[in-house]
């Protein structure tokens, strides 16, 4: 039965969600405070990342600790103040982090990284995006003999587990593989079964033309203003006011400001993170994750994208440069970096759970309102797969894979 939908939030997730929900006959609305693609999703490193069949755990190891502790890596920073309001909830992830645990969670995350190309691909083909997306892969690099050894293993048991490919490469054979670089590696892997973007927020962009250009409403709208009315939902938008029968929560790092207000008191937080363009004398072929410092340098139409790991802040706190600083470093080792293309560096926030997986279906307690949110740092990745998994389970249908591990109610609320 056709029904009438809004969607709050056009980044990845949202589209994608709104894409689905139009392919399956329903008369779907897609509400934004900005242009679609220019948040979160405008800020990633641009990988639609199929070899990314385990969500990132908090470390274990006393070494790795001591090092983010002491913010002496670009991977991980925090602000020291955001430290107790955090705790309760970085608490939870590092014991979801345990071995064990991350291995059973793994398994859930591993059944919607396995779709993540291939949900793509029609919509690359159907939005006319071809020229946004390279299907050969990207490297990682080690400097360090010991972390190139841990990282090739790691290797092997993705495919050996999940049938992820790729290519080892000694130090010799990454410099032939990317001349651009300066530096000499202990050696790298060549994940090549990932797509890499060129302007995520653009094929973004594209993918919510293609769901205008189907017949789809997309408008500029608060969502806190969205409100039940009686048997449906209401939105304030620059259009007048909107109703509808259903209402989607697809805000990433903001779905907590609309859920908590309606008693929802879900195990969030966010991870935030920093990206600047820098011109290059010669660029890179493919994108490339230094991996002993969690520092991404991704070719992009604006320059080489230089992306930092997570910081651990308040959302909306200012911007600190301490963790780019450090990326940037790491980067003028790695090849030859000319001068910023911008003014200021970018900073997003990326939406995550202590669970590491995301919230999608069905909100608990209000008829007619749904969640799809909390997928960390793999929106970009994932939006078309969980697009997919919640118009299933909006339709009533037999979802496409085991929605039982990513269901709201899990948290108890």
């Amino acid at each position: 039965m056709t029904r009438s939908v809004i969607v709050l939030g056009a980044g990845m997730v949202g589209v994608s969600t709104a894409l689905h929900l139009q392919a399956r006959g329903h008369e779907v609305l897609l509400v934004d405070r900005k242009a679609p693609g220019r948040e979160t999703s405008y800020g990633n490193a641009g990988l639609i990342q199929r070899e990314a069949v385990e969500p990132y755990p908090l470390p274990h190891e006393p070494a790795e600790l001591v090092q983010h502790a002491l913010r002496l890596s670009p991977a991980v920073s925090y602000h020291l103040c955001a430290l107790p309001g955090l705790m309760p909830r970085l608490a939870a992830y590092w014991w979801a982090s345990m071995p064990s645990r991350h291995a059973r969670i793994a398994k859930d995350w591993a059944t919607l990284i396995a779709h993540s190309t291939s949900e793509h691909a029609d919509w690359i083909e159907q939005a006319g995006a071809q020229d946004l997306v390279r299907k050969k892969g990207f490297h990682f690099a080690w400097r360090h003999a010991a972390s190139f050894r841990e990282g090739l293993a790691k290797a092997q048991r993705y495919h050996d587990q999940y049938g992820v490919q790729f290519s080892a490469l000694d130090g010799e054979a990454l410099c032939a593989a990317e001349p651009a670089l300066t530096q000499r590696f202990a050696g790298g892997v060549h994940w090549t079964d990932p797509w890499a973007v060129n302007d995520p927020g653009e094929l973004v962009a594209r993918y919510a033309a293609l769901f205008t250009a189907r017949g789809g409403r997309l408008m500029r709208g608060d969502a806190s203003s969205l409100k039940q009315a009686g048997k449906g939902w209401s939105l304030i938008t620059e259009e007048g006011p909107q109703q509808t029968s259903d209402a989607v929560v697809a805000l990433g790092p903001w779905a907590e400001d609309l859920i908590l207000p309606l008693g929802y008191r879900l195990p969030l937080f966010v991870k935030r993170g920093y990206h600047r363009h820098y011109q290059v004398p010669r660029q890179l072929s493919m994108p490339l994750l230094c991996a002993d410092d969690g520092v991404m340098l991704a070719p992009m139409r604006a320059g080489l994208r230089i992306t930092t790991g997570a910081e651990l802040a308040p959302r909306d706190a200012p911007p600190s440069p301490v963790q780019l600083a450090m990326a940037e470093k790491v980067a003028r080792r790695a090849l030859s970096l000319g001068e910023p293309v911008e003014a200021q560096p970018w900073l997003g926030a990326r939406p995550c759970t202590v669970d590491m997986k995301p919230v999608i279906g069905a909100a608990p307690r209000h008829p007619g309102l749904w969640f799809n949110f909390g997928h960390a740092h793999q929106g970009f990745t994932l939006g078309p797969a969980t697009g997919r998994l919640f118009a299933d389970l909006f339709d009533g249908k037999t979802p496409y894979v085991d929605a039982t591990p990513f269901l709201p109610d899990r948290f108890g609320s």
